[in-house]
């Protein structure tokens, strides 16, 4: 019999009644000793010894390893493990009391440059650069690390060595920068320069609304060039909003030569950034600890507040002096510490005080509009809700400030981090619920403060479409809760006005009625009482029409505006209530809805099982689709119509599991019953094998000679396929085998177990080598891409992790889902990665970027599993929720992406389609073919300048537009025999040329300037002809219709205009942020591209979106469409022309597509809430 254990007292602590419940959880499985627990647990007979000593928490796999030994729990262990780590971090912070050395999310300021460590090297830059030169911008994106830059390393750096200036300032813009500021950007009366450091310098752009206010403050900043300025500026400004600073001639060229980019930190100053506040506290960082955020956090651009409250986190779950990689687990890493904390705080919150948070931080969200999300500053009094008392108010305010969610300075809230809005699903869910309400509520907000100071003037009160908008925004007591005293009372005036104003047109129109009834009675005298009466009969049916047609229109309109607020969430019951909208009457809001309903990716839902679907499949040919669910059948459909098959059933009990063999013809499934079954779909023979541990993953050889599967018992097994015999069992870890997959040679098998490691095993010698899994979540799926180079894994914790298969080295990792992944797939030729999760989305990401590619939303429950079909243009989903969904994969994709040498700044089609002309930024003109995807010619135009449009008149030769570097000039040469034809000149010194287009005959030419002017020139006389007015900011983008009798301009503020060449009238405006924008050639069509590299197609009759075009993530700087109209081209920033085949259906033919794609109609419920009182007309079952 072994020594025995020294007693423990359960109640001295959380570790010590944590060992103390082990030891009696070991005397309830019978005494056992703890070399028969180290036989089963594969841990050693001291480790499972200490792990109930009582001395120190045991890690979780250690205390999990224990308790399987003692046959218990794992998952309730797993509770109280974790309950216990959190109460025993909570008595460590109990009893120190010190300050925490690290920041967590809230910038440095100033007085933290003592422990601001890492960036010594970039300080000197910035410094040197800041006394170099009198404007400096400082750029990188968000988390780089800009502010606490500035603030903790250049001001004190510049107050310890530049005695000589006079003073240093600093600020952030907020919504009116000049107004607000003023003061500010004038030096200090002494001698010596001003310092005025100006941190994210984004807010100009995201929270100030007035171009005029944004240029004024941007000159002011830009008057420091000038040597007696006795100023010098440095800005921040994020990476994604830097392109902006393009729109103003003046700060593009201020930036040329001044600007400093905040990369990643490299591995010495990472290192430095994570031990050096410890040692400067008195702490040290395990060694284990430093080497996981080495390998998690260096490469990562925007990981710095990250790991900075990740730090904090573990600080709070120390041990003693020590910082370990234990306590960093246990506070979720670098991508889960963020999520788990803000939770913990808000948990904590009563249901009243948690709903009052949210209203709070979403008061502090600025939702983006082609860009990220970004924080919004507020005033205090702003959070002043009337459905809530001012202690409450402060309570939550309290709440998340002491938990560094929010910061309280001057009588401003503001976020801690914008990092917060991409880190805490919780929040991102929220803004993502009420996207478009924050839109209106932040116009509303704005509208009512200007209400106000205008001393409540009824002129500035909403009216039509805006108060419209506004009241369906918030008209019940969920959302009216939301607005502050005076948003109400701006709403409720508003309301009143209108009131009064309709109240005066109903006593206009009684005076008329009045004055018309007496005219009527002089006409009975004239007229017979036959024709009277004939008469008003037509007039009556005539108004019954008009009433009848209005109640129509309203009713269109309703439902389309409930179409669009359900897109995001419930695309299934948008897609039908766009149908019924159309159907009610073809209105622009109806149309387009439709549209948009019919832009989504899903091709087919289809159903039939009774309980969730937990497998699904494509055929290997791609003509079936096959879905197992726990009802015990195997469904199956024709991939192209959705029509059902024969299904196969399982006698034993619910399907798990499905694959298809390589070849088509045998389908193995496995199900609850422990039971693995192979079916010969060709012969209906089959084999089964039913085993005393459970049946899991599934996987066939690349040659069809073997299938490996996967046990609960962590074992994997090959099966002969012909006969089912066992060949190998292969042990993988002490709990489930959670994924398996073949190499495409099949020389190679992966497994992967409960405990996150991966094992890769060579079939041909057994050797085997392990794969690190880096996630804190347990692994969950598993897939290798088609060349077998690399691996994909999802967790539990919503990760998927790609490992190169060679060296184990981690090559990008995936975190938008906000739920476990439960299926990871490649596409067949491994261009695409797909993924699954709980969160009831699907996701398409591009293996070679990175960049997400679609989120396929419409399931109601879990997706479970994911199928490619053989040529990757359909990704089948299996769901929870009973369905099987097929999407379109390249729904909106371009059919050509090629990568040129130069980026396309202009560009037009041949007649006969088969080429591009395209000009470029160094004034040249290429030919690129777009049959052979080749550049045949390149030929320079003009010397340093660029090619701002192109055209291509009947007579064959190529005329281009050149506009100098600064914009004062516009050069027309015909190209093909290098003759310049004229030259235009900009109206004055302080306008510049932004962009031009010629027309398809080339006689004229429109410019675009920073005056918000288009102006049209005759090309043979080189003089003005007309000046089109109406713009209210810089004119970025104009395009001529085919036949040259409509001009579509754009400007910064997203106001597009459609003019007539002729009479110089603007014929429409609608709103789109346009970086360029093209003409179809019969004008009704307009191709809007965007800064994200999407393209919309807009209707120019209804003006509405038919389509949008999805491309690479890069602004689109040029696009045309075809003379056919088939075919649209578009050039991005790094030289890429992409293509795509134009197909824009007719309504009737979008409704036919969302009805046989949908398979149903509106459901009893639905059509209660959403069409009360209205005739039962049936919307889809007739055409599905």
């Amino acid at each position: 019999m072994g020594r025995r254990e020294r007693p423990v007292d359960p109640s001295a602590g959380p570790v010590q009644w944590f060992a103390h419940e082990l030891r009696k959880l070991r005397k309830k499985a019978g005494g056992l000793t703890y070399r028969e627990m180290a036989r089963r647990a594969h841990y050693s007979v001291t480790a499972l010894s200490q792990a109930a000593a009582g001395e120190q928490l045991p890690s979780l796999d250690l205390a999990l390893a224990y308790v399987r030994a003692c046959d218990g729990d794992a998952q309730e262990w797993e509770r109280r493990w974790r309950e216990t780590a959190e109460e025993s971090a909570v008595r460590d912070r109990e009893d120190g009391g010190t300050e925490s050395p690290y920041l967590g999310l809230v910038r440095f300021e100033p007085g933290d440059h003592e422990r601001f460590f890492g960036r010594n090297q970039l300080v000197a830059d910035v410094q040197e650069l800041v006394l170099r030169r009198r404007f400096v911008a400082v750029v990188g994106p968000s988390g780089s690390g800009k502010s606490s830059l500035l603030r903790a390393g250049l001001i004190p750096a510049l107050r310890a060595e530049s005695t000589s200036l006079a003073a240093i300032r600093i600020l952030t813009p907020g919504g009116h920068p000049l107004r607000t500021h003023a003061e500010a950007l004038r030096p200090k009366d002494a001698v010596g320069d001003t310092v005025l450091v100006v941190d994210q310098f984004e807010e100009v752009f995201t929270l100030g609304r007035d171009p005029h206010e944004r240029a004024a403050f941007i000159d002011a900043l830009l008057a420091a060039q000038h040597p007696d300025s006795r100023l010098r500026v440095v800005i921040a400004i994020r990476a994604d909003f830097y392109g902006r600073c393009a729109e103003y001639r003046d700060l593009a060229d201020a930036l040329r030569e001044a600007n400093l980019l905040v990369g990643p930190m490299s591995p010495a100053e990472l290192r430095e950034a994570v031990v050096r506040p410890a040692q400067t506290a008195g702490l040290i960082v395990e060694r284990d600890l430093t080497a996981r955020l080495m390998e998690e956090v260096h490469g990562a651009p925007g990981g710095l507040p990250l790991l900075s409250h990740a730090l904090q986190e573990t600080w709070r779950r120390r041990r003693g002096r020590a910082l370990t990689l234990q306590a960093y687990e246990a506070a979720g890493g670098v991508h889960g510490a963020i999520a788990q904390s803000a939770d913990e705080v808000y948990t904590r919150l009563s249901p009243s005080h948690a709903e009052l948070a949210r209203l709070i931080l979403l008061r502090l969200i600025a939702p983006g509009e082609g860009s990220q999300d970004t924080r919004r500053p507020v005033d205090r009094s702003e959070l002043d809700l009337g459905a809530a008392s001012q202690d409450d108010i402060a309570l939550v305010l309290d709440r998340l400030a002491t938990a560094r969610l929010l910061t309280l300075a001057d009588g401003t809230v503001d976020l801690a981090h914008e990092t917060l809005i991409t880190g805490w699903p919780r929040l991102h869910q929220w803004i993502d619920d009420a996207r478009a309400r924050l839109r209106l509520h932040r116009q509303l907000t704005e509208a009512a403060c200007a209400w106000n100071a205008l001393d409540r003037d009824h002129g500035a009160l909403y009216r039509g479409v805006r108060l419209a908008a506004a009241e369906e925004a918030f008209s019940d007591l969920d959302t009216v809760k939301e607005l502050t005293c005076l948003e109400r009372d701006f709403l409720t005036s508003s309301t009143a006005a209108r009131e009064r104003e309709q109240r005066a047109a109903v006593r206009t129109t009684r005076h008329r009625r009045q004055l018309t009834a007496a005219l009527s009675v002089l006409l009975v005298i004239a007229v017979t009482a036959g024709s009277i009466a004939w008469s008003q009969s037509r007039i009556s049916e005539h108004r019954r029409q008009q009433a009848v047609a209005a109640q129509k229109a309203a009713l269109s309109r309703q439902l389309a505006a409930q179409s669009a607020s359900l897109l995001g969430y419930n695309p299934d019951l948008a897609s039908l209530l766009a149908v019924q909208a159309y159907q009610a009457s073809p209105t622009a809001e109806a149309t387009s809805s439709l549209y948009a309903a019919a832009a989504l990716p899903l091709r087919n839902r289809l159903t039939g099982h009774a309980r969730p679907v937990e497998a699904v499949a494509f055929s290997p040919d791609g003509r079936t689709v096959a879905a197992a669910s726990s009802d015990g059948t195997i469904q199956r459909w024709d991939a192209g119509t959705g029509a059902a098959r024969t299904p196969l059933r399982s006698p034993a009990g619910g399907v798990k599991t499905i694959t298809y063999s390589v070849a088509g013809q045998l389908l193995a499934a496995s199900d609850t019953s422990k039971t693995l079954r192979v079916s010969n779909l060709v012969t209906g023979k089959a084999w089964t094998a039913t085993d005393h541990v459970e049946t899991g993953q599934l996987a066939f050889s690349p040659d069809d000679r073997t299938l490996a599967v996967g046990y609960s018992d962590g074992r994997v097994r090959l099966r002969d396929v012909a006969t089912g015999a066992i060949q190998t069992t292969l042990p993988v870890s002490a709990s489930r085998t959670t994924a398996i997959a073949y190499s495409p040679d099949g020389s190679l098998l992966s497994v992967g177990g409960a405990d996150s490691v991966i094992r890769v095993r060579d079939l041909s010698n057994g050797a085997t080598r392990s794969i690190k899994f880096t996630s804190p979540g347990a692994l969950t799926s598993m897939a290798f891409s088609p060349n077998g180079n690399l691996l994909a894994v999802g967790s539990d914790l919503g990760e998927v992790q790609l490992s190169d298969t060679e060296t184990g080295a981690s090559r990008a990792r995936f975190t938008d889902h906000k739920g476990p992944i439960r299926a990871v797939k490649f596409s067949p030729d491994g261009r695409l990665l797909a993924t699954g999760s709980d969160d009831n989305t699907a996701r398409l990401y591009d293996v070679t970027t990175g960049e997400s590619r679609a989120v396929f939303t419409g399931h109601t429950e879990g997706v479970a599993s994911l199928s490619f079909n053989p040529d990757g243009t359909v990704l089948a989903t299996g769901s929870s929720d009973r369905t099987v969904r097929l999407w379109d994969t390249s729904r909106g994709a371009a059919r050509v992406t090629e990568k040129t040498e130069n980026t396309a700044t202009s560009m037009v089609f041949t007649t006969d389609g088969r080429a591009l002309e395209t000009g470029d930024a160094a004034g040249r003109i290429s030919t690129w073919d777009t049959v052979s995807r080749q550049t045949h010619s390149t030929r320079t135009v003009v010397f340093g300048g660029l090619t701002t449009s192109v055209s291509l008149p009947p007579d064959g030769h190529v005329i281009a537009t050149v506009t100098s570097d600064d914009g004062r000039t516009a050069q027309v040469w015909d190209t093909t025999g290098h003759i310049h034809r004229t030259t235009v000149h900009g109206p004055s010194r302080s306008v510049a040329f932004v962009t031009t287009a010629l027309s398809p005959d080339g006689r004229v030419l429109a410019t675009g300037d920073t005056g918000a002017t288009v102006r049209l020139w005759d090309v043979t006389t080189g003089k003005s002809r007309t000046v089109l007015t109406g713009h209210t900011d810089v004119v970025a983008a104009l395009a001529f219709s085919g036949d040259g009798h409509t001009l579509a301009s754009a400007d910064a503020s997203g106001t597009i205009r459609l003019w007539d060449v002729a009479t110089g009238r603007s014929r429409a405006a609608l709103t789109d942020n346009a970086t360029s924008v093209a003409l179809s050639f019969d004008g009704r069509t307009l191709a809007v591209g965007h800064d994200d590299g999407t393209v919309r197609l807009w209707d120019v009759s209804t003006l509405t979106v038919r389509s949008t075009l999805r491309g690479r993530q890069l602004p689109v700087s040029s696009v045309v469409m075809s003379p056919d109209q088939h075919t649209l081209a578009a050039g991005s920033e790094d030289g890429t022309i992409q293509l795509w085949k134009l197909t824009v259906p007719g309504p009737t033919r979008v409704m036919d597509r969302i009805c046989r794609a949908l398979h149903r109609g509106l459901s009893q419920q639905e059509r209660a809430q959403y069409l009360p009182g209205q005739p039962q007309v049936r919307v889809c079952t007739d055409r599905s």
